[in-house]
C-alpha cells in the first residue's frame, strides 16, 4: 500500500480572523497537495485563534456552519484529506461550547468529528465543556485514523486506549506552549513507540496574547523516531506514513499483544 504523505501546518494565522486563517489554510492545501500530500493537519483551535478571551463565544460554530463547509471546499478544490481544530457550538446542547477537531476527506465528507476531553488551564475550563468520547476513528487511505486535541495525547491512557481501538495514524491539532517543548520533542515520539502508531502533532507558534506557542510540529513514527519536526516559526512540513514499516515494527515491537490487563485495574480508579 503507498505511504500517506502527511503535511503538517504550523501556524497561529490570525487572531480572531477566520477568514484569514481559511486563506492560509486553502494556501497551505494547495502547496501540500502539489508535494504529494493526502492529508493536511492544522492546530488546534486553527480557524479562530486560541487566545480570544470571551470572543470564543462569537466565533464558535455548529459541526457543520459555514467554517466547516470552506474546508470541504479547500479540501476537495485540492484533492486530500483535511483536519482542524476549532470552536464549536452545540446547538443541541443550548449552545454549549467544545474545543473540537473535525477531519474532512478529499471528497469533502466529514470523516471523523471529535470534541477535547481533558481539558488545560483556565481560559479551556472556563469556556469549554469536555467531550466524553475517548475513541474517535476515520479510515483513509487504507489507514484507521484517530483524533485527540493537544493536552490529551499526554495520558498514556488515552493513546493506548486509541491502539487497542486499532489507531495506525493518531491526529493531534495542538496549542502547546513554553516551556512545555518537551512534549514534542520526547513525549510524543515516546507515544508512538509504546503504542506502535504514527503520530501527527501540529502545533501553532509564536506569541499569541499571555502564550508563547513553542512550534516544534512532529510527525512520530512508531520506531520512536521524528520523521519530520519543524522550527519554531510559520512552516509547513511533511512525512510519509508507511503502513508496511508500521507493520513490520508492530510485528518486532509486540506490546499490545503481551499487555497483561488483569493487572492494570488499579490504574483506571481514583484514588482519595
Amino acid at each position: 500500500m503507498p505511504a500517506l504523505r502527511t503535511a503538517l501546518l504550523q501556524s497561529s494565522g490570525q487572531l480572531g480572523d477566520v477568514a484569514a486563517n481559511l486563506k492560509i489554510l486553502d494556501e497551505a492545501a494547495g502547496r501540500a497537495a502539489a508535494a504529494g500530500a493526502g492529508l493536511l493537519l492544522a492546530p488546534e483551535l486553527y480557524l479562530t485563534g486560541y487566545a480570544i478571551g470571551a470572543d470564543i463565544a462569537r466565533l464558535a460554530e455548529p459541526a457543520d456552519g459555514p467554517s466547516a463547509q470552506a474546508v470541504a471546499e479547500i479540501a476537495v478544490r485540492h484533492g486530500l484529506a483535511v483536519g482542524y481544530g476549532y470552536p464549536e457550538r452545540d446547538t443541541g446542547a443550548h449552545g454549549v461550547l467544545h474545543n473540537s477537531a473535525q477531519l474532512f476527506g478529499a471528497d469533502g465528507a466529514v470523516l471523523a468529528h471529535y470534541r477535547k476531553t481533558h481539558l488545560f488551564g483556565d481560559f479551556e475550563l472556563k469556556w469549554f465543556t469536555p467531550g466524553d468520547r475517548a475513541v474517535v476513528q476515520a479510515e483513509l487511505a487504507g489507514l484507521t485514523v484517530g483524533l485527540m486535541i493537544c493536552y490529551d495525547v499526554e495520558f498514556p491512557e488515552n493513546v493506548r486506549a486509541q491502539a487497542l481501538a486499532g489507531t495506525d495514524l493518531l491526529l493531534v491539532p495542538t496549542a502547546l506552549m513554553h516551556p512545555a517543548e518537551v512534549v514534542p520533542e520526547s513525549l510524543v515520539p515516546v507515544r508512538a513507540f509504546e503504542n506502535q502508531m504514527y503520530i501527527a502533532y501540529a502545533n501553532r507558534t509564536g506569541p499569541e496574547g499571555d502564550f508563547e506557542f513553542v512550534g516544534l510540529s512532529t510527525l512520530a513514527a512508531p520506531d520512536g523516531t521524528a520523521r519530520v519536526r519543524a522550527g519554531r516559526g510559520e512552516d509547513l512540513v511533511m512525512g510519509d506514513v508507511d503502513s508496511d514499516f508500521l507493520a513490520a515494527s508492530r510485528a518486532e515491537n509486540p506490546y499490545l499483544r503481551d499487555r497483561r490487563p488483569g493487572l492494570y485495574g488499579p490504574l483506571v480508579h481514583d484514588r482519595a
